[in-house]
């Protein structure tokens, strides 16, 4: 009997369940919190499935799913997705190819002033980076937490990578988390910052874009940044790249292939992977917190930002062109942000469509969100 309950012993020091810890077990409850938000909720479920599920696998103890190569074990499957997709700087400028050939520039193209709104929701970088300065991180490791404002994933990831690479888990589970909760985070700040009256404001409709216009504007662009800000034309490249593709029917099979089954691999890779990184011995440090809290500031700074720049353009012109809901589209969170605006517009006035208008600044976004890391690319990479 003893040699029975002996080996019993031993067999549960080899389980999971005796090796739990208070830390894994509110990851995996938070884990759990975050599949309930993507499922139930449709808080961009897409992203936020596969972080909540990588989150739980991390916290399973012995499941060795992060974990790198020790003698002759070989790491963890998500270890090597991180390693060489995402610190290799692979997956995000593959997601920018997806995302450029989903994205129709048009509306930024026929309503140009709306890059302000973009370039003005930028402001929550900048915000995030002097309140991280204040927090104790250096100016490499500010910068890299500043750009989780512009609601970009792989732009996060990108900058942290080259300027702070210890944060990265950390910058990239906020931006993607922050991404999936764009409904719940802009809203509030949309009603506090606008009235019924300009809310309900209804705008001009767009004016058509031609084919040549739409298949100028990513070869010039692609130029322009390219040789402005040389660190981030892997970035603005395969987003205009992918965009190509797009307007040009020549390349519809290759628009097809970025935009769907090329982008939702990478997602599913990149996502789980990042979710992963939420251990509790990496996730549950004042550190990292701070990392999570800075990024609320970066966002709701950026949504701000964009609403007021909306507002003061309405002023400045000493009309109402311009429904201040869509500047919280300034962000890139494409076409998240852009949908929140929709909603907003129309529990104002049913027959409000602010859709396409709110897709220019938020194109416009991903541009400047962009552009943004790459002058901090330049200045301390």
């Amino acid at each position: 009997m003893s040699i029975i309950l002996g080996f019993l012993a031993s067999l549960w020091r080899t389980t999971g369940f005796a090796n739990l810890t208070t830390g894994n077990l509110i990851m995996i409850g938070v884990g759990l919190v975050l599949l309930y938000l993507a499922l139930v909720h449709k808080f961009e479920p897409l992203l936020l499935a596969p972080i909540a599920f990588g989150a739980i696998l991390a916290n399973l103890p012995l499941a060795r799913i992060m974990a790198g190569p020790e003698g002759e074990l070989p790491g963890g499957i998500l270890y090597y997705f991180f390693r060489y997709g995402v610190a290799n700087e692979i997956f995000p400028p593959l997601i920018f190819l997806g995302i450029g050939a989903l994205t129709d520039f048009g509306p930024l193209l026929a309503n140009p002033k709306t890059i302000l709104l973009g370039g003005a929701a930028q402001v929550g970088i900048y915000l995030a980076l002097l309140a991280a300065q204040a927090l104790g991180f250096n100016i490499r490791e500010a910068a890299s937490i500043g750009i989780i404002g512009g609601a970009d994933g792989p732009t996060a990831i990108y900058t942290a990578i080259k300027l702070a690479p210890d944060l990265l888990g950390a910058i990239a589970v906020a931006a993607y988390t922050y991404m999936s909760l764009v409904p719940l985070i802009q809203r509030p700040i949309v009603l506090a910052l606008t009235t019924h009256r300009e809310r309900a404001i209804k705008m001009k409709q767009l004016r058509e874009v031609s084919q040549t216009e739409k298949i100028v504007f990513p070869i010039l662009v692609t130029i322009g940044v390219g040789l402005l800000l040389p660190p981030v034309a892997p970035l603005i490249g395969m987003l205009m790249l992918g965009n190509l593709f797009r307007e040009t029917h020549l390349l519809e099979r290759l628009a097809r292939t970025a935009g769907n089954e090329l982008i939702n691999i990478v997602t599913i890779l990149l996502a789980t992977s990042v979710g992963a990184t939420m251990s509790a011995e990496a996730f549950l440090t004042v550190r990292t917190l701070k990392i999570v809290a800075l990024g609320l500031v970066a966002f709701a700074g950026g949504t701000a930002g964009g609403v007021l720049m909306a507002k003061l353009m309405n002023w400045l012109a000493g009309g109402d062109a311009i429904n201040p809901v869509i500047g919280a589209a300034g962000v890139s969170a494409v076409p998240m942000a852009s949908r929140v605006a929709q909603v907003i517009g129309q529990e104002e006035d049913p027959g409000n469509f602010l859709l396409m208008h709110a897709m220019g600044p938020n194109v416009a976004g991903v541009i400047g969100t962009a552009v943004a890391a790459g002058t901090m690319l330049a200045l301390l990479h």
